[in-house]
Protein backbone atom coordinates (compact mmCIF):
# COMPACT_ATOMS: atom_id res chain seq x y z
CA UNK A 1 0.00 0.00 0.00
CA UNK A 2 1.31 3.44 -0.94
CA UNK A 3 0.35 7.00 -0.02
CA UNK A 4 1.75 10.13 -1.65
CA UNK A 5 2.75 13.43 -0.13
CA UNK A 6 1.18 16.56 -1.62
CA UNK A 7 -2.32 15.14 -2.12
CA UNK A 8 -5.20 13.52 -0.20
CA UNK A 9 -5.09 9.70 -0.37
CA UNK A 10 -8.31 7.67 -0.09
CA UNK A 11 -7.62 4.11 1.09
CA UNK A 12 -10.22 1.35 0.74
CA UNK A 13 -10.25 -1.63 3.11
CA UNK A 14 -12.37 -4.78 3.04
CA UNK A 15 -13.06 -6.94 6.08
CA UNK A 16 -12.97 -10.68 5.30
CA UNK A 17 -13.39 -13.91 7.24
CA UNK A 18 -10.77 -16.73 7.36
CA UNK A 19 -12.22 -18.07 4.09
CA UNK A 20 -11.43 -14.72 2.43
CA UNK A 21 -15.09 -13.85 2.01
CA UNK A 22 -16.34 -10.30 2.77
CA UNK A 23 -18.04 -9.83 6.14
CA UNK A 24 -20.78 -7.26 6.61
CA UNK A 25 -19.94 -4.41 8.99
CA UNK A 26 -22.92 -2.18 8.24
CA UNK A 27 -24.68 -1.07 11.44
CA UNK A 28 -22.62 -3.53 13.50
CA UNK A 29 -19.07 -2.14 13.61
CA UNK A 30 -17.16 1.12 13.41
CA UNK A 31 -13.76 0.77 11.71
CA UNK A 32 -10.67 2.60 12.99
CA UNK A 33 -7.33 3.19 11.29
CA UNK A 34 -4.06 3.91 13.14
CA UNK A 35 -0.80 4.76 11.36
CA UNK A 36 2.78 4.84 12.71
CA UNK A 37 5.99 6.27 11.25
CA UNK A 38 9.24 4.33 10.86
CA UNK A 39 10.08 5.05 14.51
CA UNK A 40 6.78 3.49 15.60
CA UNK A 41 5.38 6.89 16.62
CA UNK A 42 1.64 7.28 16.05
CA UNK A 43 0.90 9.90 13.38
CA UNK A 44 -2.75 9.19 12.47
CA UNK A 45 -5.72 7.77 14.35
CA UNK A 46 -9.20 8.17 12.89
CA UNK A 47 -12.50 6.47 12.25
CA UNK A 48 -13.10 5.08 8.79
CA UNK A 49 -16.14 5.77 6.61
CA UNK A 50 -18.24 2.69 5.92
CA UNK A 51 -18.75 2.21 2.19
CA UNK A 52 -21.04 -0.81 2.47
CA UNK A 53 -24.70 -0.21 1.64
CA UNK A 54 -27.90 -2.11 2.42
CA UNK A 55 -28.39 -2.97 -1.26
CA UNK A 56 -26.06 -4.84 -0.51
CA UNK A 57 -23.02 -3.41 -2.24
CA UNK A 58 -19.37 -3.05 -1.18
CA UNK A 59 -19.86 -5.65 1.54
CA UNK A 60 -17.34 -5.23 4.36
CA UNK A 61 -15.71 -2.18 2.81
CA UNK A 62 -14.76 1.15 4.37
CA UNK A 63 -12.50 4.04 3.41
CA UNK A 64 -9.93 6.15 5.24
CA UNK A 65 -8.53 9.43 3.93
CA UNK A 66 -4.87 10.17 4.64
CA UNK A 67 -4.75 13.89 3.97
CA UNK A 68 -2.06 16.09 2.48
CA UNK A 69 -1.59 17.74 5.88
CA UNK A 70 -1.12 14.36 7.58
CA UNK A 71 2.01 13.74 5.51
CA UNK A 72 3.26 17.31 5.21
CA UNK A 73 6.16 17.00 7.68
CA UNK A 74 7.00 13.35 6.97
CA UNK A 75 9.85 12.16 4.78
CA UNK A 76 9.55 9.25 2.35
CA UNK A 77 9.64 6.04 4.39
CA UNK A 78 8.09 2.66 5.13
CA UNK A 79 5.41 3.28 7.75
CA UNK A 80 2.94 0.84 9.31
CA UNK A 81 -0.74 0.70 10.21
CA UNK A 82 -3.33 -1.21 12.20
CA UNK A 83 -7.07 -1.56 11.67
CA UNK A 84 -9.47 -2.45 14.46
CA UNK A 85 -13.25 -2.66 14.73
CA UNK A 86 -15.47 -1.36 17.52
CA UNK A 87 -18.82 -3.11 17.96
CA UNK A 88 -21.77 -0.70 17.99
CA UNK A 89 -23.60 -2.88 20.53
CA UNK A 90 -21.08 -2.89 23.40
CA UNK A 91 -17.98 -0.96 22.14
CA UNK A 92 -15.88 -4.12 22.23
CA UNK A 93 -12.72 -3.82 20.13
CA UNK A 94 -11.62 -6.45 17.61
CA UNK A 95 -8.18 -6.36 16.01
CA UNK A 96 -8.01 -7.24 12.32
CA UNK A 97 -5.16 -8.85 10.40
CA UNK A 98 -3.40 -7.14 7.51
CA UNK A 99 -2.72 -10.36 5.57
CA UNK A 100 -3.34 -14.10 5.47
CA UNK A 101 -0.31 -14.69 7.70
CA UNK A 102 -2.24 -13.14 10.60
CA UNK A 103 0.05 -10.15 10.96
CA UNK A 104 -1.84 -7.36 12.69
CA UNK A 105 0.48 -4.63 11.44
CA UNK A 106 0.50 -3.75 7.74
CA UNK A 107 3.11 -1.82 5.75
CA UNK A 108 2.32 1.47 4.05
CA UNK A 109 4.90 3.34 1.97
CA UNK A 110 5.03 7.13 2.07
CA UNK A 111 6.37 8.54 -1.21
CA UNK A 112 7.11 12.11 -2.23
CA UNK A 113 7.98 11.70 -5.91
CA UNK A 114 4.48 12.45 -7.25
CA UNK A 115 4.48 16.00 -5.86
CA UNK A 116 8.08 16.85 -4.86
CA UNK A 117 7.13 20.35 -3.67
CA UNK A 118 8.96 23.66 -4.07
CA UNK A 119 12.72 24.05 -3.99
CA UNK A 120 14.45 25.00 -0.77
CA UNK A 121 14.47 28.61 0.34
CA UNK A 122 17.82 30.02 1.44
CA UNK A 123 17.82 32.46 4.36
CA UNK A 124 20.50 35.16 4.41
CA UNK A 125 20.88 36.88 7.77
CA UNK A 126 24.60 37.63 8.14
CA UNK A 127 25.94 40.87 6.63
CA UNK A 128 29.44 42.33 7.01
CA UNK A 129 30.35 45.97 6.48
CA UNK A 130 33.02 46.41 3.78
CA UNK A 131 35.33 48.78 5.60
CA UNK A 132 34.88 51.17 8.50
CA UNK A 133 31.81 53.43 8.32
CA UNK A 134 31.30 52.77 4.60
CA UNK A 135 27.61 51.93 5.00
CA UNK A 136 28.09 49.14 2.44
CA UNK A 137 27.32 45.59 3.58
CA UNK A 138 27.68 42.22 1.86
CA UNK A 139 26.24 38.86 2.86
CA UNK A 140 27.56 35.34 2.90
CA UNK A 141 27.23 33.53 -0.43
CA UNK A 142 24.65 30.90 -1.35
CA UNK A 143 24.47 28.53 -4.29
CA UNK A 144 22.68 29.68 -7.43
CA UNK A 145 21.67 26.06 -8.17
CA UNK A 146 23.11 26.13 -11.73
CA UNK A 147 22.53 22.40 -12.20
CA UNK A 148 18.74 22.71 -11.96
CA UNK A 149 18.31 25.97 -13.83
CA UNK A 150 18.28 26.72 -17.56
CA UNK A 151 19.03 30.00 -19.31
CA UNK A 152 15.58 31.33 -18.43
CA UNK A 153 15.86 30.30 -14.77
CA UNK A 154 13.71 32.44 -12.51
CA UNK A 155 14.97 33.36 -9.05
CA UNK A 156 13.04 35.23 -6.37
CA UNK A 157 14.42 37.17 -3.41
CA UNK A 158 12.31 38.57 -0.57
CA UNK A 159 13.89 41.41 1.42
CA UNK A 160 12.72 41.82 5.03
CA UNK A 161 13.67 45.14 6.63
CA UNK A 162 12.85 47.54 9.45
CA UNK A 163 12.56 51.25 8.56
CA UNK A 164 15.27 50.74 5.94
CA UNK A 165 16.33 53.54 3.63
CA UNK A 166 18.84 52.59 0.95
CA UNK A 167 19.56 50.26 -1.96
CA UNK A 168 19.64 46.45 -2.01
CA UNK A 169 21.51 44.58 -4.74
CA UNK A 170 21.47 40.92 -5.74
CA UNK A 171 24.91 39.93 -7.01
CA UNK A 172 26.13 36.81 -8.78
CA UNK A 173 29.26 35.11 -10.05
CA UNK A 174 30.08 32.29 -12.46
CA UNK A 175 33.18 31.28 -10.50
CA UNK A 176 33.07 27.69 -9.28
CA UNK A 177 34.69 28.57 -5.95
CA UNK A 178 34.26 31.77 -3.97
CA UNK A 179 37.46 33.30 -2.58
CA UNK A 180 38.46 36.72 -1.33
CA UNK A 181 39.28 37.77 -4.89
CA UNK A 182 36.03 36.58 -6.50
CA UNK A 183 34.34 39.26 -8.58
CA UNK A 184 30.56 39.62 -8.21
CA UNK A 185 28.37 41.47 -10.67
CA UNK A 186 25.07 43.27 -10.06
CA UNK A 187 22.02 41.30 -11.22
CA UNK A 188 19.06 43.17 -9.74
CA UNK A 189 18.38 46.13 -7.47
CA UNK A 190 15.58 47.55 -5.35
CA UNK A 191 15.37 50.97 -3.66
CA UNK A 192 13.69 51.05 -0.26
CA UNK A 193 12.38 54.06 1.64
CA UNK A 194 11.53 53.37 5.30
CA UNK A 195 10.19 49.98 4.30
CA UNK A 196 8.85 47.56 6.90
CA UNK A 197 7.06 45.18 4.50
CA UNK A 198 8.73 42.38 2.50
CA UNK A 199 9.94 43.57 -0.90
CA UNK A 200 10.36 41.09 -3.74
CA UNK A 201 12.98 40.93 -6.48
CA UNK A 202 12.66 38.56 -9.46
CA UNK A 203 15.62 37.91 -11.73
CA UNK A 204 16.65 35.42 -14.41
CA UNK A 205 19.90 33.69 -15.26
CA UNK A 206 22.31 30.89 -14.38
CA UNK A 207 24.81 31.66 -11.61
CA UNK A 208 27.10 29.49 -9.53
CA UNK A 209 26.87 31.68 -6.44
CA UNK A 210 24.72 34.57 -5.23
CA UNK A 211 25.01 37.15 -2.49
CA UNK A 212 23.28 40.32 -1.27
CA UNK A 213 24.87 43.76 -1.02
CA UNK A 214 23.22 46.86 0.37
CA UNK A 215 24.01 50.48 1.07
CA UNK A 216 22.02 52.14 3.79
CA UNK A 217 21.13 55.56 5.04
CA UNK A 218 19.17 54.25 8.01
CA UNK A 219 17.26 51.23 9.29
CA UNK A 220 18.17 47.56 9.09
CA UNK A 221 17.96 44.62 6.70
CA UNK A 222 16.69 41.75 8.84
CA UNK A 223 16.97 38.91 6.33
CA UNK A 224 16.73 38.05 2.66
CA UNK A 225 15.05 34.84 1.50
CA UNK A 226 16.12 33.46 -1.89
CA UNK A 227 14.46 30.70 -3.91
CA UNK A 228 16.25 29.50 -7.06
Amino acid sequence: MTVYRGIDNVLTFEIKNPDQKPVSILNTYKPYFVMFDENNTQIISREGTIKETSTPSFKGQFTVTVTENDLLSLKSQLASYNVYMVATSDNAKTLTYANTHYNAKGTIEIKGDAFPGPTNTYSIKTFTETGVDTGIYTSETITGEPAINGNEALHTAAVYSTDFVGEVFIEGTLDNTVTGSTKFGDIAKVNLASSTQPNYINFNGVFNHLRVRYTKTSGTIDKVLVRN
